[in-house]
């Protein structure tokens, strides 16, 4: 896996074909799940209710949406109505969806300037920093998708079965996901501004994207630019799968996984091709 002149683990070790990252991935899954599984401990440590503070956020955030949206705005989704809990619930979703892109997108640039200590060790595979990332994001969403759940079983009774489908949606997240990690990542070694960048894209990215408002709201001639915005499909496609009892076209999920694939892997390159030189620049 190490490149035996400089050190440094390089592209070499799994090769640079487009299964390099899940070889990356499969084979230190146990390191990633204990760094992943440190960092949720550390981030609730000394708090008087530690981890349940990790259930109680999104129940806080889903009755403020709750209460904003139903009570406040009385909003609904779309021109068709339907109840304003309805809302709060599609809101709920996106961002929980949303949030697993925006978490690991903030935290990307500043990712190896956090762990420094990392980079002058030459047998960290630091290319796993971002996956550890991505499987803390998903541990607050799983988190988030439960109590969205037990929501719906209270409001609306049971969601579809299509709702056992959410699974196929978070893969092309997922690999959006890491391939915009890497990129950043090893980016924000060497461009320091970086990090207020992202973060002003990632709020942008956002209301671009369809959680407060369906597709349909948009007018014709701006929903060609907004379906660039790779959130768009999986956000609909989860929302066909939870909600209306949907399943996404085949054809437009092979797509977008497919896209997905090709950025992750490409994402994945330009950190091993670049990973080199972070310790002359830290």
């Amino acid at each position: 896996m190490f490149n035996s002149q400089s050190g440094n683990p390089t592209v070499a070790g799994f090769g640079a074909g487009p299964f390099a990252l899940f070889q990356t991935a499969w084979h230190h899954r146990s390191l990633i799940l204990r760094l992943a599984r440190r960092e949720i401990d550390a981030r609730y440590r000394g708090s008087v209710l530690g981890i349940v503070w990790a259930v109680l956020n999104p129940i806080l955030m889903l009755a403020v949406y709750t209460f904003v949206f139903s009570v406040v705005f009385q909003a609904r989704w779309g021109a068709t109505g339907g109840s304003n809990t309805e809302f709060a619930l599609l809101l709920f979703s996106g961002l929980i969806l949303f949030n697993v892109l925006g978490e690991c997108l903030s935290r990307a640039p500043g990712l190896l300037l956090e762990n420094v200590s990392y980079i002058k060790k030459v047998v960290f595979p630091l290319e796993i920093l971002p996956l550890v990332s991505l499987a803390v994001a998903l541990f607050n969403a799983g988190i988030g998708f439960v109590i969205l759940v037990v929501f719906h079983l209270m409001v609306a009774g049971l969601p579809p079965l299509t709702a056992l489908l959410l699974p196929l949606v978070l893969v092309p997240l997922c690999l959006t996901t890491l391939g915009l990690s890497w990129f950043f990542a090893a980016a924000g070694v060497f461009l320091r501004d970086l990090r207020q960048v992202v973060g002003v894209a990632v709020t942008v990215l956002m209301f671009l994207s369809p959680i407060f408002y369906p597709m349909t709201a948009i007018p014709e001639r701006f929903r060609a630019v907004l379906h660039l915005n790779p959130m768009t499909a999986i956000l609909e496609q989860s929302k066909d799968l939870l909600f209306w009892g949907r399943v996404p076209s085949p054809v437009d999920w092979g797509l977008a996984t497919l896209g997905a694939w090709v950025v992750a892997w490409l994402g994945y390159l330009w950190f091993m091709k670049t990973r080199r030189g972070f310790a002359d620049v830290v």
